[in-house]
């Protein structure tokens, strides 16, 4: 049975009026892949103040401009259109009164009203997030729907320009205009412009824009349409408020008399409002997309390989895809709805209405890294390590953003380790410890055959033991995402014949249920470990030899520089030691288990006299830098994997966040108190944080003032209520002042202006550490974050840092000279 479709367009614009609380310096529009990737740029101003631009900062051409033929006035709504519109005497040039930016998890909202008029128009940009079907979340396509309400008649027009299609304004581009026919598949004809480059430069890049593939702008077929010289299309509309349905076929430069790809649609509304005390609504939807085919190479267990969209064993060709995306728009917009609210509801319960906006600020980000290919039945995500190094398939990028995979579909963290998983496993990479990435620039996954990436060791072996064991217990206690499984009534069916048709996925393109295929979500944790057993244990071995005293050597946080004796770095370590004990239970290799976890034991009593201070009232940055401290985030993967439950854990604990659909991590099954790390380091650093909190959050550790986002929450998510709540204060507080123009940096400075440290990270979807609180709230069948409540029973310790601090150093010269 399929859900009834109740939502009407237009509630789906209304419904966001009141969303976000929050004012970002950047908002996101068409974000779905690296290089679909387009942001609301300095989003505090008007929005016709400056062009949109790609993540990187660098413009692109994108226009939004309606024009009231009753005044003569035309009102650009986004990207400087007015630059281009001299003074005439057919039309008057004026701005809107802009009601500001609303967002959710899927949708940014941009909202205005005509002044002197009772017309507002919303533009409504949907990237939209699709837990439960995988298959739409491929579609490499977003959607901007343009809502009008009044009784005056009003025109709206839209167009882009070849940066879409190349990152070098110094190529040629060439276009042409598809229209599509109409079918008992296509309930709405479409027509759309494809812009590619005239010279592909395949799986190259230019300043991280695709040199490949071709951008689509599409439109319901009875819209106007015109392609020609930008000055001259921009005041064609302007004057006439319509284009004229011509194809300029000059093919030419980017910049070289510039051709713009155009679309105006005109709302007759006062033919509609029958009464004066009415108004008439209307709307149009537009869709962007990017197609490529391959997506990336990827040195797979049978060599270099092309890699296909995942889109594309759906679909006989782009045209055939765009035209479902178009026609799916209403079953798209329900399924990103339902993600958004519930999300929505879980933010606000873990944190505050400010968690609700990071949250949904960070969603989309995280997933415009990834790129979906692989198969029907073997879908596989790969991911750009945008803008720090743009290293393909990072393990240490992947790990911050895990918890956000945890908590919107644990299959998806699946389809993102397997590539790494298959190449390790086809003995293409020498070393005995994890790789750090598949490839040095994305889209690119060559590998490392000399052995020669980035050196992290412990961090990488540390990073995929605790997200193996993460994804081993989603799997094993059959973890289903809490949101809508079912398509809505009315959604298109593939066109696809049954035989044909993927295990994974139904007719309509959601994902199957463990229970749809006929088998356990154990079975499948079973097999997976199983599989890749060998991996686990090779790097288990090298943690043992590793872990408890690192060499001098980086961590994930390489900007800060090489340093031995990483407290934080070797408590991953052993708790990715402790992790092994569980994966190997999985397939039942209990002697190996009972041995994995006495070491794990063994190493991390010995770490505490390493790496705390004599005082026990913080954690050092390293066991010999006395009078450092350090942001202790590793600690939450001993929550998250259940090492750290309360003593009655063999009944539920009611949640605060699981809705009646939800399946928590970990299940309800019976399990032992675990407290393999005490209780007394979790209160030490709750308190530690709640002394060294700055204006815009929780520094890293002593050598600076700047903070990684991703690990302040984290952090955060292992502390009282009350210093969890003052480090989100901060870090929102952070988000309406920062001076950063770009995508959400992840690494920011924690006083002053709140601006970039350099390196300029931005766009990173490492964000998806942001969603730590919602990942630990279902872990361990809600008794992870019950095993934390004994942090609440007291206000935190006033403590004298820099007394604390000079103390530290104090006695270890004492001790130095003793010696």
């Amino acid at each position: 049975m399929r859900l009834c479709l109740l939502p009407t367009l237009a509630a789906f614009a209304i419904a966001l009026v009141n969303a976000s609380t929050l004012t970002p310096p950047v908002l996101p529009l068409i974000v779905r892949n690296p290089y679909l990737n387009f942001w609301f740029a300095h989003a505090r101003d008007a929005p016709w103040e400056n062009w949109p631009m790609f993540w990187t900062g660098s413009t692109v051409g994108f226009a939004v401009v309606a024009a009231v033929p009753k005044t003569k006035t035309v009102y650009p709504l986004l990207g400087r259109s007015q630059d281009f519109l001299r003074h005439s005497s057919s039309y008057n040039v004026s701005f809107p009164q802009y009601n500001g930016a609303t967002f959710d998890a899927s949708t940014t909202n941009l909202t205005y009203a005509i002044p002197g008029s009772d017309v507002t128009i919303t533009l409504s940009f949907l990237s939209p997030i699709t837990p439960t079907s995988t298959f739409r979340q491929s579609l490499p396509a977003g959607y901007l729907t343009c809502f009008v309400e009044g009784s005056s008649d009003v025109s709206l027009y839209i167009d882009i320009n070849g940066e879409w299609a190349s990152g070098n304004r110094d190529n040629k581009i060439e276009w042409g205009l598809v229209r599509s026919k109409k079918t008992e598949d296509s309930k709405t004809p479409i027509k759309t412009w494809s812009i590619t480059r005239r010279h592909e430069q395949l799986l190259t890049e230019f300043f991280d824009h695709a040199e490949w593939g071709t951008i689509h702008i599409s439109a319901p077929a009875d819209v106007e349409h015109q392609s020609g010289e930008s000055n001259y299309i921009r005041r064609l509309f302007a004057e006439h408020g319509s284009l004229k349905n011509k194809v300029d076929d000059s093919y030419r430069g980017i910049f070289e008399d510039e051709p713009v790809f155009a679309f105006s649609k005109t709302f007759n509304l006062s033919k509609r409002a029958t009464r004066s005390s009415e108004v008439a609504t209307d709307s149009v939807i537009f869709t962007f997309a990017l197609t490529q085919d391959p997506v990336v190479q990827f040195a797979s267990a049978r060599g270099l390989t092309f890699m296909r969209p995942l889109w594309a064993s759906y679909f006989s060709n782009a045209h055939e895809m765009l035209q479902y995306h178009y026609n799916d728009y209403e079953s798209a917009a329900y399924l990103a709805r339902n993600y958004s609210e519930q999300l929505a509801r879980d933010a606000y319960a873990s944190g505050s209405q400010d968690y609700q906006d990071i949250a949904a600020l960070s969603a989309r980000q995280v997933l415009g890294a990834t790129q979906i290919s692989g198969t029907p039945e073997n879908p596989i995500i790969f991911l750009k390590e945008i803008s720090s190094n743009g290293n393909f398939q990072t393990v240490d990028v992947i790990f911050p953003a895990f918890p956000f995979f945890l908590y919107t579909n644990p299959q998806w963290l699946a389809y993102l380790l397997e590539p790494l998983l298959e190449h390790q496993l086809s003995g293409q990479y020498p070393n005995d410890y994890s790789m750090h990435d598949l490839g040095t620039h994305f889209p690119n996954a060559t590998g490392h055959g000399d052995g020669n990436d980035e050196y992290m060791p412990v961090e990488e072996c540390g990073d995929m033991l605790i997200m193996g064991l993460a994804l081993v217990n989603a799997l094993k206690d059959n973890t289903q995402p809490a949101f809508a499984r079912t398509a809505p009534q009315g959604a298109q069916a593939l066109n696809i014949k049954p035989p044909e048709r993927s295990s994974l996925v139904d007719a309509y393109g959601m994902d199957h249920t463990w229970e749809d295929m006929g088998t356990t979500g154990e079975k499948a944790a079973a097999k997976w470990v199983k599989r890749s057993y060998k991996l686990w244990k090779q790097w288990t071995g090298y943690l043992v030899r590793e872990s408890l005293i690192p060499s001098n050597q980086l961590c994930t946080d390489d900007f800060a520089g090489w340093l031995a004796n990483q407290t934080n770095l070797a408590l991953k370590g052993i708790i990715g030691i402790k992790a092994m004990s569980e994966i190997a239970n999985v397939i039942g290799e209990e002697a190996e288990s009972k041995w994995y976890s006495n070491v794990a034991e063994e190493f991390i009593d010995k770490w505490q006299g390493f790496g705390l201070s004599r005082d026990k009232t913080h954690a050092k940055l390293a066991y010999t830098w006395y009078g450092s401290w350090t942001t202790l985030y590793n600690i939450f993967a001993d929550a998250l994997l259940c090492f750290h439950l309360p003593a009655d854990a063999s009944s539920p604990v009611p949640s605060r966040i699981w809705g009646t659909e939800q399946l928590p991590i970990g299940g309800t099954k019976d399990k032992q108190k675990s407290t393999f790390i005490p209780d007394e380091i979790y209160q030490m650093q709750s308190d530690w944080y709640y002394a060294v909190l700055q204006r815009y959050g929780l520094p890293l550790d002593s050598r600076h003032l700047y903070t990684k986002s991703d690990w302040e929450f984290f952090a955060a998510a292992v502390t009282s209520k009350k210093v969890r709540s003052e480090i989100l204060q901060h870090v929102a507080t952070w988000v309406n002042e920062t001076v950063t123009d770009r995508p959400l940096t992840d690494l920011y400075e924690t006083e002053g202006d709140g601006g970039f440290p350099g390196p300029n990270f931005m766009a990173r979807p490492v964000v998806g550490g942001h969603f730590a609180f919602l990942a630990l709230e279902r872990a361990c069948g809600g008794k992870a974050s019950e095993g934390l409540r004994f942090l609440d029973e007291a206000a935190p310790t006033e403590i004298n840092v820099e007394q604390v601090l000079m103390m530290d150093i104090a006695e270890n010269q004492v001790d130095m000279g003793e010696l």
